[in-house]
């Protein structure tokens, strides 16, 4: 080309999917960064319609209620990975939407096909949206929100390197409490009938038990630029 300027690698979306204290918020933040794209945790939807159904009183034990009401918050997701954003009625909830009470409700609200429909047509948008390709990471991305995505990764780490990770993000919570708690998420999302947790058949499965964070975007960096380069 003149002036020897580079061609614009083509977009390019990539799915990482994988259990919670894996990596996957701060290796795809990273990742999208470094490589120009979007960034998208689909995480943060789920947490931001459970927060608006607390707040507003939904009973979360019946799923009729939720399903009804499925539909009623606008929200709005921020793509910028040096600062992602999320707002549920124009009120920023990205704290408010990492409590414990959020947290611990979260697959519940997230179990009912009618949320799932909702928040994967948001997701696909933003995912369509994106000029430059985007990161989009969740535990259903590659199977079922975006299944013809350009690269699908499976992130994957022992319970008890998850629950040290996980507990060390929550300041001095217990990491044995920690790790039964994520075990028991394990459980509700790769068992729940609508769109479980589950590793694509095309993904690339990457355990980042032994890794540093470094080394795990690495990785996945290096994944992406050969998929643009068609390798």
């Amino acid at each position: 080309m003149e002036n020897g300027a580079a061609p614009t690698p083509r977009p390019v979306i990539v799915a990482i999917d994988g259990p919670s204290g894996t990596g996957k918020s701060s290796t795809s933040k990273a990742v999208a960064a470094q490589l120009g794209l979007s960034y998208l945790d689909t995480g943060a939807q789920y947490r931001a319609i459970t927060w608006w159904m607390v707040t507003n009183g939904i009973d979360l034990e019946d799923p009729t209620a939720i399903a009804a009401v499925a539909g009623k918050p606008e929200i709005v997701s921020g793509t910028d990975p040096a600062a992602p954003t999320i707002t549920v009625d124009g009120v920023d909830v990205s704290g408010p939407i990492r409590t414990q009470e959020v947290t611990s409700k979260v697959s519940a609200v997230s179990a009912v096909p009618e949320v799932r429909t909702r928040i994967t047509e948001l997701q696909r948008s933003l995912a369509a949206a994106a000029e430059h390709g985007i990161v989009v990471e969740g535990r259903d991305i590659g199977t079922t929100v975006l299944p013809d995505a350009d690269l699908k990764i499976f992130l994957t780490a022992s319970p008890e390197a998850r629950a040290a990770r996980r507990s060390g993000e929550l300041k001095g919570a217990d990491v044995h409490a920690t790790r039964e708690a994520l075990i028991k998420r394990d459980a509700a999302d790769s068992s729940r009938k609508t769109s479980p947790l589950a590793k694509a058949d095309d993904a690339i499965e990457v355990d980042t038990t032994e890794l540093t964070l470094a080394q795990v975007i690495e990785c996945v960096v290096t994944l992406v630029e050969e998929k643009r380069a068609g390798k």
